[in-house]
């Protein structure tokens, strides 16, 4: 039995055959999502692919809190702490509350709880 693909120096596989599916193209045409969107979560996950902001997602992730202790845990000035903070917060990753002077923070919904927790996950995996 003959496969419909050819293996490359490159590990690359491509078809044998020029022959389309058109069901399958339809499918998967319907199942992209709009250039807006693919916009806005690659500029997310450009941010989330830092390594200081993913340490300070994931220990977010685990516990709300304020500047001071964010920047003690992932050994960074407060100044450069309050400056990812601002990054993460401009792309809704985090969220805040405010008591008294002190601002706490956490990760802002489900969604990057997930996210963080999923690409964390998978890394530990590998």
């Amino acid at each position: 039995m003959t496969t419909p693909f050819t293996a490359h120096p490159a590990g690359e596989t491509i078809c044998e055959t020029a022959c389309t599916h058109p069901e399958a193209v339809a499918r998967a045409r319907q199942a992209l999502p709009d250039d807006a969107c693919v916009e806005d979560a690659s500029a997310l996950l450009k941010v989330v692919a830092d390594p200081t902001r993913l340490r300070m997602l994931s220990v977010l992730a685990a516990e709300e809190l304020c500047v001071h202790d964010l920047s003690l845990v992932v050994s960074i000035s407060e100044s450069a702490t309050s400056h990812q903070l601002r990054l993460l917060r401009a792309h809704r990753l985090v969220a805040s509350r405010k008591v008294g002077r002190t601002v706490y923070y956490r990760l802002a919904d489900h969604h990057v709880t997930l996210l963080i927790g999923n690409a964390l996950q998978h890394a530990q995996e590998h």
